[in-house]
């Protein structure tokens, strides 16, 4: 299985299902499932057992949140131009310092958008 192209904290954009084209922040990736929340998106009512807490309130009712959707259906917004681009992968060689005071040369990947160039 490849890593996921989405990230947390990512402004992506629903391409298929009943929200298309309905923009939103990612809350949460589960990379095993394959699967995201986006706030805002796919919401869905849940009903929970009426209880009460130990201080006198009362818990419960329906509660509307976010279901996950399969990543497949969302694509990163280009942060330049606010339209939905796929992401490629640059290597770009940065020095690190040891704890000693030497330092090294490392590779770093860089996440791209596909439609400028530039880095998301």
């Amino acid at each position: 299985m490849a890593g996921l192209f989405v990230r947390k904290g990512d402004l992506v954009q629903v391409i298929s299902g009943k929200d298309r084209g309905v923009t939103g922040r990612v809350i949460e990736v589960m990379p095993k499932a394959e699967l995201v929340i986006v706030e805002g998106v796919n919401r869905v009512k849940k009903h929970t057992k009426v209880g009460q807490s130990n201080r006198g309130a009362k818990t419960g009712g329906i509660i509307t949140t976010e279901a996950p959707i399969h990543v497949s259906n969302v694509m990163v917004v280009d942060p330049d131009d606010s339209r939905a681009t796929r992401v490629g992968k640059r290597q770009e060689k940065v020095e690190k310092r040891r704890s000693d005071g030497s330092t090294y040369e490392s590779v770093r990947n860089v996440r791209v958008s596909k439609r400028t160039g530039k880095d998301i």
